[in-house]
């Protein structure tokens, strides 16, 4: 009876008006970001992160989680009409759906891509609410050697799926740990790191670093791209497809629903991956292959599908076991934690209007998006049109806005400009930034896990290899690294991110 009695909060916490709302808001900015390349939604969710630190927990979270899943829909409709992938998880879409827009089958293209992501994101939100309870009973039974394991688990997985090679990804993860370090030591009250900035006495502003990171330096990236010229492919013969094409779809959008649903869960997967992995595999299932890549409609339906699931159930492993599964998931971590909220097994008995509400709230967003896609179809595509040079300064004043009215101090303006530098220097050299801050929201994490068994065990280290829990996940994390440096997973790791480029 609890349980049903926690389901009836979080309907009562996602109905109510103001996070109705919020889910909407959610939603469509996640559509707009998704549309327009080159932010994305984790600059957007930095960006927003601020704003929303005065709102309730369920309400932020619930406009947070809007923004993530809302882009994957919304990066579909311009790599379906103009070749132009607005979220990365969507750029397999493009292989395929620009190609039926260019033999005039536009509608049919992005009517499939909503109605698998519909299927897909309640499918996944139907196995979180299933999933993630029996989850957070088993991470009841974790001690800290267990979540230690875990953490050095979680953070091999992001080394093994970051772009570029492996070694900087490794060093990128050290350095985020390094700079999570910053701060007041919690058992001795030491000052690390802080260089005699009091500002630092409580660790970095995670908001200010991911910003820079994510949002500014982004814009300086963009600066060295001249803006293309957008041809937008008309949308003719209506947008609803034929019988074939729903039959010819359906297994694709099962398949990719359940593909992008496990991947999502893996630390590190989620909807990149997940889109990747799903196209692959209707290709080898497909009777024509020489069909893919000229406008097969199942290059369209399984991708977008995986990619849907992937996002919504990366939220699985942030909110049972408090590990975020890629950086997204790691900002709102963050929100959460400056909210005074820890994510981990107890949210579910201590916050239920969170955790329900969440997932009730994932049930809505999905059928907001399906009413905001389809019929606005041609007002997204015509915000392509807007020159980046007018959008850059207002994302850069919003931005450190936001920044300024956490703690209401420069320094985190200040941080955020060399966050952003540093962001940028970093892609030029080939790092990719997400290993850092998920190093940054971990790297605590580790410390506390690492030294709370250390102290308890007497200084024994063996603790962690005679625990069967924790022995499992470093074997795993040891696997996975071995695996990551064999020349075939290298090859295919090279693959998927040459084609996501």
């Amino acid at each position: 009876m609890d349980m049903f009695s926690d389901i009836a909060i979080g309907i009562e916490t996602a109905f109510s008006l103001s996070n109705l709302l919020y889910c909407f808001l959610g939603v469509f900015l996640g559509t707009l970001i998704g549309v327009l390349p080159g932010i994305g939604p984790l600059a957007t969710i930095a960006m927003l992160l601020p704003l929303t630190f005065s709102l309730d927990p369920s309400t932020a979270l619930i406009m947070l989680s809007g923004i993530y899943y809302g882009a994957q829909y919304g990066g579909s409709t311009t790599a379906i009409l103009v070749n132009l992938p607005g979220e990365a998880a969507s750029a397999v879409t493009a292989i395929d759906g620009y190609q039926m827009a260019r033999n005039g089958r536009a509608g049919p293209a992005l009517a499939i891509a909503a109605i698998g992501s519909f299927i897909a994101g309640t499918f996944a939100t139907l196995l979180i609410a299933i999933a993630a309870p029996f989850l957070s009973m088993v991470a009841l039974e974790f001690g800290s050697p267990e979540y230690f394991s875990l953490v050095v688990f979680g953070l091999i997985a992001s080394i093994s799926l970051a772009h570029g090679s492996v070694p900087k990804a490794l060093a990128m993860i050290c350095a985020g740990v390094l700079i999570g370090f910053m701060g007041t030591d919690l058992y001795t009250g030491t000052k690390r790191f802080t260089f005699g900035f009091y500002e630092l006495f409580d660790g970095p502003n995670i908001a200010a670093i991911a910003l820079g990171i994510f949002g500014i330096s982004e814009i300086l990236k963009n600066f060295d791209h001249s803006s293309p010229t957008i041809g937008i492919n008309a949308i003719s013969g209506g947008l609803m497809p034929t019988r074939e094409d729903l039959r010819t779809s359906a297994w694709p959008i099962a398949r990719g629903t359940l593909l992008g649903s496990f991947l999502g869960i893996l630390p590190g997967g989620g909807a990149l991956l997940s889109s990747f992995a799903s196209y692959a595999v209707e290709k080898r299932l497909s009777k024509t292959p020489e069909r893919f890549g000229k406008g097969a409609i199942e290059g369209v339906a399984g991708p977008e599908s995986a990619n849907n699931a992937g996002a919504q159930t990366s939220f699985i492993p942030m909110l049972t076991l408090g590990i975020p599964s890629n950086a997204v998931m790691a900002l709102m971590v963050g929100g959460m934690i400056i909210q005074g909220v820890a994510p981990g097994p107890n949210i579910i008995r201590e916050h239920p209007d969170i955790f329900w509400g969440l997932i009730i709230s994932m049930w809505i967003g999905n059928a907001f998006l399906v009413i905001l896609n389809l019929p606005l179809v041609g007002l997204w595509a015509s915000l392509l049109r807007i020159p980046y040079n007018a959008m850059f300064p207002a994302i850069v004043i919003f931005s450190a806005i936001g920044v300024y009215s956490i703690t209401y101090t420069p320094f985190d303006i200040y941080t955020m400009i060399i966050a952003g530098v540093g962001g940028y220097l970093l892609a030029k050299v080939g790092c990719e930034p997400t290993p850092l801050i998920m190093g940054l929201i971990l790297g605590p994490m580790l410390e506390e896990h690492l030294r709370r068994t250390l102290i308890i065990s007497q200084g024994d280290p063996s603790v962690f290899f005679t625990q069967p829990i924790s022995a499992g996940f470093l074997l795993a994390a040891c696997l996975l690294l071995a695996f990551t440096a064999l020349p075939y997973f290298r090859r295919k790791r090279e693959v998927i991110f040459v084609e996501e480029g």
